[in-house]
């Protein structure tokens, strides 16, 4: 028995990456069953969503009653209109046939795998990866919080508008590995991603507009989250300044031409100019991100990098847990055939 061992060790030894990690994740699931899917993980899912009560994902309805079981999974009827529904319904997780998969892809994930890989190990088409990827982060993207608190760091930074995975593109030549802009510096082909982070690392990162950054848009992103006990600090794009003064907020604007990167030894744009870094340098690995798919990277950079990047258990369980608390439609077509546009 032991000769066998150790002759299978010395053949594991041998195995690509990928194969080491196939057997890394299959021999998890029968070392530590509690963590899969069907085991206890799926009680904290219906625990986190239903946590004030049992509410139907149809009409909101209290009313709710246990309507016995489907393939194991218990199955509810909410009495005001009359539809059942599972744990899962409406989730990342709705109609999935798969189970203990979706922790091994998150893991993926984590780890910076691409879609190739993870399927490989995973043992699903890269394809429908892709869209479990986009389930995951549409639900996750939906993460918010009330306000910010003291000093909020305001800077934009762009990407040029992409298409890619599109066909059939008319209005232009199609791109080499990205391409170029046509224009000199900002341009509306550039897709403007407005950044605001406190000093607490309460942060905003969504898409806001084409091209240059105006003032309407500064308040449609963060200006519910902000109040006159902010002190807002930016670039000196005039957009910004136009904004703290309607608000009534007070303002510090840093003038790189100058050489002055901070005012009063306090008042600096440094904590959101890193988060910039630290995000584009991440979102290079995909070698091209659609834009029509942007926010969702920019939801999914958001939490890992709050996170360090570290790939743990308990981060692969709170990523999952996170996104099943909120509600989730989209289907792998409507994901498909989801088109950009700026709300």
């Amino acid at each position: 028995m032991d000769k066998a061992f150790n002759n299978l060790l010395k053949y594991l030894d041998k195995l690509s990456h990928t194969k080491k990690e196939q057997v890394y994740q299959w021999v998890k699931r029968y070392v530590d069953p509690a963590s899969s899917v069907g085991g206890r993980l799926i009680n904290e899912m219906r625990e986190t969503r239903f946590k004030e009560g049992f509410e139907c994902p149809h009409c909101s309805s209290e009313h709710v009653v246990r309507f016995g079981k489907v393939k194991g999974r218990q199955r509810y009827r909410c009495k005001s209109c009359c539809k059942t529904f599972t744990d899962t319904t409406n989730t990342v997780l709705y109609r999935t046939r798969k189970g203990d998969e979706w922790i091994t892809f998150v893991d993926c994930m984590f780890k910076g795998y691409s879609l190739r890989k993870s399927a490989e190990i995973v043992g699903i088409t890269w394809v429908t990866l892709f869209y479990w990827r986009h389930k995951l982060l549409s639900a996750l993207k939906q993460i918010d919080f009330d306000h910010f608190e003291g000093i909020v760091e305001v800077d934009e930074t762009y990407f040029l508008y992409s298409q890619k995975g599109e066909r059939g593109i008319t209005e232009r030549k199609p791109r080499k590995r990205g391409g170029k802009s046509k224009h000199r510096g900002i341009s509306h082909e550039q897709v403007c991603v407005l950044v605001a982070r406190d000093r607490t690392k309460a942060t905003v990162s969504k898409i806001s507009c084409m091209g240059r950054i105006v003032k309407t848009k500064v308040e449609k992103l963060i200006g519910s989250k902000l109040s006159s006990d902010n002190v807002l600090v930016t670039d000196a794009w005039r957009a910004y300044k136009t904004y703290a003064k309607e608000k009534g907020l007070e303002h510090y604007r840093i003038k790189s031409d100058d050489g002055k990167h901070v005012i009063k030894g306090l008042y600096h744009i440094q904590n959101v100019n890193s988060f910039h870094s630290r995000m584009k340098k991440w979102i290079d690995r995909f070698k091209g991100v659609a834009t029509k798919y942007l926010d969702n990277y920019l939801a999914w950079f958001l939490f890992v990098d709050s996170r360090s990047n570290e790939s743990t258990k308990q981060h692969i369980k709170e990523f999952l847990l996170t996104s099943f608390v909120f509600e989730m439609t989209d289907t792998y077509d409507s994901l498909r055939l989801s088109k950009f546009k700026v709300l």
